[in-house]
Formats: C-alpha cells, sequence, structure tokens
C-alpha cells in the first residue's frame, strides 16, 4: 500500500511541474501562442504576473514604470543596492517603481538628464523597450552608416524610426533582440506601444544573451557563485551559464533501499546529491542536498547457475534547495557488489542498496544552469 501511495504522489508532482501554471495557466492563451514559450519561462522565473481572472493579457501594452520592472527582474537585480540616485520631475519616492527605476538608471538601461521626466505612465514603444534590451548589453561597436545601412535593408518602415533609435535597432537586428509578431514581418514599428507578449519575447532574449555579455555595470555583480565539491567533469561555461553534458556521470545518495528481489518496476525511489556539484573552475552547478526522484525501470532477480542480478533506476526529478523542481533525467545500472568467488562462478547474486549508498547517474539530456544563482533552465 506504501509503495502504491508513493506512486500516485510522485505521477501527482510530475503532473503538477508539467502543467502547472507556469506552463498552462493562462486561461487566454496556449501553446500555439507566439510568444508562449517566453511567457512560460519569465513567469517561472517571476518576471511577469498574469491577473488575478487568470488571464496574462497579452495584447495590452505595458508601461515604462512596468518595463523597467520587469527588465531589473528579468536582470535579477532587483536586490540590488545604488548608492547614488537620480531625479525625474514625474517619479516621487512614494511612486511604487521609484527604487526600480533608480536600478534601471544606474544599471545604464534608462539614459537620465536632470530634471528629466520619465513618464512612468505612458506606454512603453517597441524602440524604447528595445533599446533598453541593447543597453543591458556588452555589444560591438558599428559605425552609424553601417548601422543606417542595416536598418534600411531589413525594415521597410526604416524611414519612419525615430534617429536615436537607428544604432539601438542594428544592434538588436545583429543580436536576433527584435521582436516582430506575425503578420508584422519586414516592420519594426518603432512607435507603436509594446504589448505584453512583445515584452516578454524582448525580455526573454535579452537575459539570455545578458548571461554572456552584460554591459559593465552588470558584469560587475552578476557575479558567479563559488563552491567546493564533485568536480562535473566536461561542463561548458558561457559567461553565467553551465551546460552540463548528455552523457555526465555524477554520484547520488540514495534514501529509498531498491533490491533485485524487493524492487518492482515503476517503485519510487528518494535521493540527495550527496554534495555540491562544481565545474572545474570551482563554480557551483546544483547544492548539496538537492533532492531527486526517480522510478525503477528494470529488475532482473540473480538466478543461480544462470546471471547475477540487475537493476536499473532512472532519475526523473530534481528539487533544489530554493524549491525550484525541474525534470533531469539520468539512469543508472545496479549490480551486485563486493561478490564471493564462488558466487561470482555460480551466478545468482542480487542487487541490494541500504539508504546513503552511493550510485553514479548518467545524464541523458543536459543541464544548462545560471551560474549566478543556480535556476536550471528547462
Amino acid at each position: 500500500m506504501f509503495k502504491k501511495i508513493l506512486n500516485v504522489l510522485f505521477v501527482l508532482l510530475a503532473f503538477v511541474i508539467m502543467n502547472n501554471p507556469a506552463n498552462a495557466f493562462y486561461t487566454d492563451m496556449d501553446e500555439s501562442h507566439w510568444a508562449y514559450q517566453s511567457i512560460k519561462f519569465l513567469t517561472e522565473v517571476g518576471v511577469v504576473v498574469g491577473y488575478p481572472d487568470g488571464t496574462y493579457k497579452p495584447d495590452i501594452p505595458v508601461t515604462r514604470a512596468e518595463f523597467a520592472s520587469m527588465a531589473i527582474k528579468a536582470l535579477g537585480q532587483e536586490n540590488s543596492t545604488v548608492t547614488q540616485e537620480v531625479d525625474f520631475d514625474d517619479v516621487t519616492q512614494d511612486f511604487w517603481a521609484y527604487n526600480i527605476i533608480q536600478k534601471a538608471v544606474y544599471f545604464d538601461l534608462i539614459p537620465n538628464s536632470k530634471g528629466e521626466s520619465f513618464r512612468p505612465f505612458d506606454s512603453v514603444t517597441r524602440a524604447e523597450a528595445i533599446n533598453i534590451a541593447v543597453n543591458a548589453l556588452t555589444t560591438n561597436q558599428i559605425s552609424q552608416q553601417k548601422a543606417d545601412d542595416i536598418v534600411a535593408k531589413s525594415y521597410e518602415d526604416y524611414t519612419q524610426m525615430p534617429a536615436w533609435f537607428l544604432m539601438a535597432a542594428a544592434k538588436a537586428h545583429i543580436l536576433d533582440l527584435v521582436v516582430v509578431m506575425p503578420g508584422h514581418e519586414g516592420k519594426m514599428e518603432a512607435n507603436r506601444p509594446a504589448n505584453r507578449a512583445e515584452v516578454a519575447q524582448i525580455l526573454y532574449k535579452m537575459m539570455q544573451e545578458a548571461k554572456l555579455n552584460p554591459n559593465a555595470k552588470l558584469a560587475e555583480v552578476m557575479q558567479k557563485r563559488t563552491a567546493e565539491g564533485f568536480i562535473v567533469d566536461n561542463v561548458k561555461v558561457q559567461g553565467s551559464i553551465g551546460i552540463v553534458p548528455a552523457g555526465t556521470i555524477f554520484p547520488i545518495k540514495l534514501e529509498t533501499v531498491v533490491g533485485s528481489k524487493i524492487s518492482n518496476v515503476s517503485d519510487i525511489y528518494t535521493a540527495k546529491t550527496p554534495m555540491n556539484y562544481v565545474t572545474k573552475d570551482k563554480y557551483l552547478l546544483i547544492s548539496e542536498n538537492s533532492d531527486m526522484k526517480g522510478q525503477v525501470k528494470y529488475v532482473q532477480p540473480g538466478k543461480l547457475f544462470k546471471q547475477q542480478g540487475e537493476l536499473i533506476i532512472k532519475n526523473e526529478l530534481l528539487v533544489t534547495p530554493n524549491d525550484q523542481a525541474v525534470m533531469v533525467y539520468g539512469v543508472a545500472t545496479l549490480t551486485p557488489d563486493k561478490i564471493g568467488f564462488w558466487r561470482k562462478i555460480f551466478k545468482g547474486a542480487n542487487v541490494l542498496t541500504n539508504p546513503g549508498q552511493l550510485v553514479n547517474i548518467r545524464l541523458l539530456a543536459p543541464i544548462k544552469i545560471d551560474l549566478t544563482n543556480g535556476y536550471i533552465y528547462e
């Protein structure tokens, strides 16, 4: 009975992860929406939120204050400290986004001149949103002539773009930061208010690029976490992203007893990471005591004179100490340990693990990890 309860709980947990609000809880859109994946991801990490009625409202505009807040959250700087504040004549200290706007200026996302207006309630235009995304990055320098040529060749409404935006538009085009809605191909529509779907797509693209090439001020604070622990080989580090390739082997510590004579296919096991997993440069990948769960996938009891016992387990879930739950797939083949001489000859030894025993798991799919905060991208 207990095993059945565990099975049900595991299935329910997996169902929740695959079908939670971050995946499909907006009632006014589904996976067929062109910006769905970006909106899903940004919802998972708390950059965007839906409305109390369960909708996302992808087609309504975003205010400049709202976009500043989203951008700072997307860059992970909502808790950063600003030592020198700037003044806008239309944003007072009691305004809900005052601190966020200060951070957006400090990190060079938004330019500021003394006594300038911020216009927090105005809709953010596509040009303004794209410009902020470009400002978050370190970009290659190009001439104004080259920028004009890139934009003129790429967008039929080139002549309608504000002059101040042409350089940012060209850099955004080079970096694939420009978001064009279906049916609007070939147009920048720089002066049109950006809607919530476009904003999500722009921010998602900005986040990915900022992990590799943040601007100078962001680079100072986007430090990778370090730790001692089990060194995972062959991790590819790109900016602040660590990619653990498929085929990587690392230990897990079983909490459940499994064995070739006592376990059945689909039985649930639980485990933990026995230590920190780190790169060769000591960047922290996955923290010690992260929870892991999986199922028994194959059981072969030992048979005298015929075969040794064998058991295959498949890891399917990882829950990190910051309560992020993601599907992480890996397998381990368990065979009898410390087989005596005669048992080796006559076969029949069985597998039996004890709580605390280490088992090596081979990763079936790569894991992409933010080295600054431990977030795992699916």
